[in-house]
């Protein structure tokens, strides 16, 4: 609890690194600006500056609310021809031939921080914000469970395709030890290169990373290798300020990011559970599990069937947030039967999220990503950062929505979330997680709304993933072992494929929320017991 600023996140070192800018002066953006800097250094398994992320501001001066669209676009070569020439027919997920879209990351901060700078009033200098990522970069930081275990999984020479990482160079010189294995808990990680990365950004500014010296090594270093993106397709990117989406949910005014995010998504479940007195069902019951699952398929055929960017595809969003829409979705809801009849996608995705609220009422929600853990798994000659994927989940299929075209922004499972009572931030919240992302927003709202949960409690209770997530074969309903065996029975007898995992298992993501009490203005912070988070006030 906390009276002044809140900041959570799923790095203890990032939090503290936020919090460290809120006691200096600092507001909400440049709060989470260092958070976002210093957990691309510690948390690569999930993200880093070769990645992409997405805003939502909440600026307590003008009482606003406004998204920022920090993700990156394909390059001017990426075509289905190019992949089609050698003879592919998806885009393979790791590796050179994985990085085809602009990382936004460093222009999301820049174009954030350069809004907090003229409207909210206060902000410290821009070098100060990266100083902590700069710090842990050069002089190191100790390796957690979470880092050793990814880096562990992904040192798999039996899985060529998505495992093998330590084929890449630049992977195995900053992630493994000389003698070639993985890093384990307690060990100290330098990373000179990405520091030398950081401070050029730090004194020159994000333009040095997408027209500067940065960019020429990035690009030099695809193009030696096969890859597509140009120093053009630096030069020409942007981040863009997009309009928040939103539906009314118990009385809140539930906001979420547009597509090209599965934000909608998120919001259609909440949309589909207006139709429903919650609280009867009880939390925790089976009725509650198997209505959540099925609101889910109803929104994510939605999502399957239109997501991509919408400079390409028309997205009926209007039409797909309306009320009358949520209640064919209901209506469509058997309570004694799971429905086969919808299959999501597979879009995986690695994933952080964090949020901070300042003194002033500022509130930020930001999520970054670099798609699969550790991305494309390259990291170009002299610069220390590891590239994102994101672009490999294009379709190479001409008919799909989803398809590559050069430009193009793809589907991204990133949401970050808010709920506003009365036009003021009520709960910030957000979560990593792919597939999981919409189904654990859904849970935290539920509980904390419905259920009178506090947001600790919300994001311990056990949780569930309908779908697939990190590569795995099958659309079965994962559920947490702390589920009595009496529900998880009752659910298998309504058709679910239910699959009982770990007690508490980082399959299902790290989440985080903050809540603003609207009468006493205290704020609740939440980290997720599943990952190496931290929530931090005053």
């Amino acid at each position: 609890m906390a009276a002044g600023g809140m900041v959570t996140s799923s790095n203890y070192l990032a939090t503290q690194a936020g919090w460290k800018v809120l006691q200096q002066g600092g507001n909400a953006v440049d709060a989470a600006i260092a958070v976002a800097s210093t957990i691309s250094v510690v948390y690569p398994q999930m993200n880093t500056i070769g990645g992409d992320n997405f805003w939502l501001i909440y600026n307590a001066k003008t009482k606003e609310l406004r998204a920022l669209n920090a993700s990156g676009r394909s390059g001017e070569r990426a075509t289905l021809q190019f992949y089609r020439d050698k003879g592919l027919s998806t885009i393979p997920p790791r590796g050179y031939l994985s990085v085809n879209t602009v990382p936004g990351v460093v222009s999301g901060w820049d174009e954030a921080y350069r809004y907090a700078q003229a409207t909210m009033g206060r902000s410290l200098p821009w070098r100060d914000l990266l100083r902590d990522a700069v710090h842990y970069a050069e002089d190191g930081f100790i390796v957690t469970s979470s880092l050793a275990k990814w880096e562990a999984i992904n040192v798999d020479t039996a899985d060529k395709v998505y495992r093998n990482l330590q084929q890449f160079d630049g992977f195995r010189q900053i992630f493994l030890k000389p003698d070639g294995t993985p890093y384990r808990v307690g060990e100290r990680l330098r990373q000179p290169e990405l520091a030398q990365t950081l401070t050029q950004i730090a004194e020159k500014g994000a333009q040095e990373f997408y027209k500067g010296e940065i960019a020429r090594k990035i690009v030099e270093d695809l193009q030696a290798n096969g890859g597509l993106l140009t120093r053009a397709d630096f030069a020409n990117h942007r981040a863009d300020w997009v309009k928040p989406i939103t539906v009314k949910y118990r009385g809140y005014d539930a906001y979420n990011f547009p597509p090209n995010t599965q934000g909608f998504a998120s919001l259609e479940i909440l949309n589909i559970l207006n139709q429903f007195d919650i609280r009867s069902l009880g939390e925790g019951s089976a009725d509650y599990y198997h209505l959540l699952v099925e609101a889910t398929k109803q929104a994510f055929a939605d999502r399957d069937r239109y997501l991509s960017d919408p400079d390409f595809v028309e997205i009926p969003l209007t039409q797909l947030l309306s009320a009358k829409h949520g209640k064919a979705q209901a209506g469509r809801i058997n309570m004694r039967l799971a429905n086969h009849q919808v299959a999501p996608m597979d879009p995986k995705g690695d994933t952080v999220w964090f949020g901070v609220v300042d003194s002033e009422g500022n509130a930020v929600s930001l999520i970054q990503s670099i798609y699969y853990d550790f991305g494309s798994g390259i990291v170009p000659k002299g610069t220390g950062i590891l590239l994102q994927n994101r672009g490999a989940f294009f379709s190479l299929d001409p008919n799909n929505v989803n398809h590559l075209a050069p430009h193009k922004r793809t589907f991204h499972t990133l949401n970050p979330a808010m709920l506003l009572k009365d036009g003021k931030p009520y709960l910030v919240y957000g979560t990593m997680g792919g597939e999981g992302q919409p189904q654990t927003q859904a849970a935290i709202v539920t509980r904390i709304v419905d259920f009178g949960m506090s947001p600790q409690e919300a994001i311990n209770g056990p949780r569930w993933l309908y779908g697939r997530t990190w590569g795995v074969s099958s659309n079965d309903l994962k559920v947490e072992g702390r589920v009595p065996p009496a529900v998880t029975d009752e659910l298998k007898r309504r058709g679910h494929p239910v699959k009982v995992v770990e007690t508490y298992t980082d399959t299902m993501g790290h989440a985080g929320a903050i809540l603003i009490d609207p009468v006493t203005g205290v704020r609740y912070g939440a980290s997720d017991p599943r990952g190496d988070g931290l929530a931090a006030g005053d």
